[in-house]
């Protein structure tokens, strides 16, 4: 089988066995188009090791990242499994690719006190009953208020939110369904934009839509424009240029832990499916420990 017609069937596989989101199946067909501009139009078994880490070397002599490069060699994995399980190749050639280490780093995370003063500052201008800051407001609380995912949020119907109990349902990573719990703000915020801002975007487009978040135009909210407002109101909280939706993610799995929540129960919250991947989130809880001893103790 040639590659071209592999990597259209393995998307197919992606999208209709694994059922990962869209944005991952785009992600994986960019990295596999990348390699078949290396190889050309071969057939897939004439793909080999040398093949695969001539690649790399490319990607190295552009310059790209070591976690893109990381990210393309585990699609590439991936792919070629999927292919050996289908008697495609007899071989895996990336079995034995080796990609360089990535560099342990803890997730951006705004302070408790930072994360208070900005959502107060932001429910403090909604009084002016502008819709559109009545959904950020709602928005924000609500990832910060339960830690979701910002494609969960964008994916929430009005129907999957229930304010008197403060739970939501969501549709994590590969269709997973769970549900959240949210606290008293969110839920204050989310029902005034119910009640003053989404009526008014709604109005601005004929068509009816379920979706809770709606955009300027009416339509249901897409991931870029709420990495937009995150970025805009979070970003000088944080002191980073570039921060998006998942530091508000990070900041309340790392604010739970920080109040003696459960590792697993933080793991359920945030739908992940390792305990291995929530513990990262207990290494930034010991060093914001850790700095504060430095800072506070004398025999620090």
């Amino acid at each position: 089988m040639q590659y071209s017609d592999a990597a259209d069937a393995f998307m197919v596989h992606l999208q209709q066995v694994r059922r990962l989101s869209p944005a991952t199946v785009r992600a994986y067909r960019s990295d596999l188009a990348d390699l078949h501009r290396s190889v050309g139009d071969i057939e897939l078994a004439e793909v080999d090791l040398e093949a695969l880490r001539n690649w790399l070397w490319q990607a190295t002599q552009r310059g790209d990242a070591r976690s893109t490069m990381a990210r393309r060699a585990a699609a590439v994995r991936s792919f070629f499994s999927w292919a050996r399980d289908a008697d495609l190749v007899d071989v895996d050639p990336s079995l034995r690719l080796v990609t360089p280490k990535l560099a342990k780093t803890l997730p951006v995370v705004a302070s408790q006190e930072g994360m208070r003063q900005l959502l107060e500052d932001l429910r403090a201008q909604t009084t002016e009953g502008d819709p559109a800051v009545l959904r950020d407001h709602a928005m924000l609380e609500l990832l910060y208020g339960s830690g979701m995912r910002v494609s969960e949020l964008c994916g929430i119907d009005i129907d999957d939110i229930d304010l008197r109990r403060r739970t939501v349902r969501v549709l994590g990573k590969g269709a997973k369904e769970r549900v959240v719990p949210f606290g008293a703000p969110a839920a204050d915020a989310v029902g005034a934009y119910l009640t003053r801002g989404r009526p008014a975007l709604q109005a601005r487009r004929e068509e009816r839509t379920p979706a809770l978040f709606l955009g300027a135009r009416g339509a249901r909210i897409g991931t870029r424009t709420v990495y937009a407002v995150v970025a805009r109101i979070l970003g000088p909280t944080i002191g980073a240029e570039h921060v998006g939706p998942h530091a508000l993610r990070h900041s309340a799995a790392t604010h739970l832990l920080d109040g003696g929540a459960d590792l697993r129960a933080v793991q359920e919250i945030l739908g992940h499916a390792s305990l291995g991947t929530t513990q990262i989130y207990t290494h930034v809880s010991a060093e914001r420990l850790t700095a504060s001893y430095r800072q506070a103790h004398p025999r620090a």
